[in-house]
């Protein structure tokens, strides 16, 4: 027998929700708590956030003049490489699976944890002890070989700490698999009665191709840097040209991971969007299936396009050309799901609360980014632009521009859930408007410096180009100042705002049928699934009204 609740009139359970079922430090280190592990995970990826933007920071203060003016050509290119390990392995990579993909996956798929609980706080240690290498890497001097650990530079030549910060990104790896690995059973043995694959929430869909990614893509990565020690450490003969190695052999093996690594980055944006828009849009999620099959296809030709990244290394103008073309492919999928989150919008009733502003600028900083890798998968541009600060703006275009906005709009979204507590919603929009604009500030120059031949990694550059420097680094302060805004007044929140209701946003999905914050278990009662989450937009459009029991009806046993 089933009865029909309504998410906003759920009662709160009597026993404590997560955030006070313990409140001693050891029972959070010892939590097998999805939810809990999911805020370690947040508080341990806020911290990297800031140390490798306190890095770029200072190179983009010395870039403010063509000289340098307070780093030397060595720090200089320490900083860099410090910047790009912290940002894309311990958190650009973990971002969004390990903190939301953790807290929302068995909420939404009606699910009491995950299907591993102990494996999931063994990730997150392993993602501690990685940091830990990487830590000691920048006290004890750093390391020069940029987040690529090119050989033979870093085989041969280089004499900072290579081992050590191969090491940290070795060790975060293996966290990597143990989460996709997670995941991957969660999403098939732990759905609720009646959820269907065809029924899973866009975000569940993203995550669970993440994780196949990452299983699959991330065993390469370590085998690149293991080969990496093998040369330097033991002095075997695996990438030096004379004694029969091949330096191209690691660019092969590195990009075929860090190329689907990207998608590890984009995908889980993709499916923060896709929950976002269609709630503030009021309508339903336009092409669901398509949405599923793009996800499937970005995901699997990710795989075939890491030869893009070597048309100057020399390989085959065949195998170029063919890489070229997968290339232009995997764009199609990504097309199709700009378009059905357009087709969302159009005619909506859209209300631009800070989560919406949020997925809004990263759709437009998605599209640039993907727009400017179409002429990067051009092999006459892409030979005109490698290694210049065109090929840096499309990367962050993609990674900052995209993922990060997805990552705060996720938080803005989720947050009532999270904590229990809501946020100002003026400063809120604010920081998305002035995170928006900074960026495009930061690294639209870039793309005009770079096309006119300004190469990245440089610490010096000719005085024609300090312009477009400037503007770069002035827009890079107005960045920081939005990427602290929300520190500032979300703390705010957790100590004086107001409590928040079960559904604040009158969104869809099974996590917003139970309290705010969640029991320990997720749900005093089983899920029954009876139609997927973007159905209830299509009757709430049918209806022709926002009321609260068209938006939040749940058949629930």
């Amino acid at each position: 027998m089933s009865d029909v609740v309504l998410a906003g009139e759920l009662p709160f359970p009597a026993r404590p929700d997560y955030l006070r079922a313990g409140s001693t430090l050891a029972s959070w280190l010892t939590t097998t708590d999805h939810k809990r592990i999911a805020i370690l995970y947040a508080l341990t990826i806020t911290v990297f956030f800031f140390m490798g933007g306190a890095a770029i920071t200072a190179v983009r203060l010395e870039l403010f003049v063509p000289n340098g003016w307070f780093l030397s050509s060595d720090t200089y290119n320490r900083l860099f490489s410090f910047h790009g390990i912290i940002m894309v392995w311990f958190f650009l990579v973990p971002s969004i699976p390990n903190t939301f993909g953790n807290f929302l996956m068995p909420l939404m798929i009606g699910a009491p944890d995950v299907a591993f609980p102990r494996l999931n706080l063994f990730s997150w240690y392993l993602t501690l002890v990685g940091g830990v290498f990487a830590v000691y890497t920048l006290i004890a001097g750093g390391v020069d070989t940029g987040w690529t650990f090119y050989t033979p530079f870093s085989t041969m030549f280089s004499n900072t700490h290579v081992l050590t910060a191969a090491a940290a990104v070795f060790v975060v790896g293996f966290a990597s698999i143990a989460t996709g690995v997670n995941f991957i059973a969660t999403t098939h043995m732990l759905r609720a009665p009646g959820m269907t694959w065809f029924r899973l929430p866009l975000f569940v869909w993203s995550i669970y191709a993440t994780s196949i990614v990452m299983v699959l893509s991330t065993p390469v990565l370590a085998i690149s840097l293991m080969l990496v020690v093998a040369e330097r450490w033991l002095g075997l003969p695996i990438f030096d040209p004379a004694r029969g190695g091949d330096p191209i052999l690691f660019q092969h093996l590195f990009w075929f991971y860090s190329h689907p690594a990207v998608y590890i980055m984009v995908l889980p944006a993709m499916g923060v969007v896709s929950e976002i828009i269609p709630c503030f849009a009021r309508r339903r999620l336009f092409g669901y299936d398509f949405m599923v099959y793009a996800i499937i296809a970005i995901a699997g030709i990710g795989f075939f396009v890491w030869g893009h990244h070597m048309f100057v290394s020399g390989q085959s103008p065949y195998a170029s050309l063919i890489f070229s073309f997968l290339s232009f492919v995997i764009a199609v999928p990504s097309a199709i799901k700009v378009f059905n989150w357009t087709a969302t919008l159009y005619r909506g009733q859209i209300s631009f609360n800070s989560p919406m502003l949020y997925a809004l600028g990263f759709v437009g900083l998605f599209t640039t980014g993907g727009l400017s890798g179409l002429f990067l998968a051009s092999i006459p541009v892409d030979v005109h632009v490698t290694d210049t600060y065109f090929v840096v703006a499309h990367f962050h275009y993609i990674m900052v521009g995209g993922s990060v906005s997805a990552f705060f709009g996720a938080l803005h979204f989720w947050w009532p859930k999270i904590t229990g507590k809501m946020y100002p919603e003026s400063w809120a929009q604010f920081a998305a408007i002035t995170m928006y604009f900074g960026f495009n500030m930061t690294f639209l120059p870039q793309f005009f410096a770079g096309y006119l031949g300004m190469p990245r990694r440089y610490h010096t550059y000719p005085a024609e180009f300090q312009v477009y420097n400037v503007m770069s680094s002035a827009g890079a302060a107005v960045l920081a100042a939005a990427y602290l805004l929300p520190l500032m007044y979300l703390t705010w929140s957790l100590l004086h705002g107001k409590r928040a209701p079960n559904n604040p946003w009158g969104a869809t999905g099974l996590e917003w049928t139970t309290t705010s914050p969640p029991p320990p278990n997720n749900f005093d009662i089983q899920p029954l699934v009876d139609r997927g989450p973007y159905q209830y937009h299509a009757e709430r459009e049918s209806a022709g009204t926002d009321a609260p029991e068209v938006q939040n009806a749940r058949s629930l046993r």
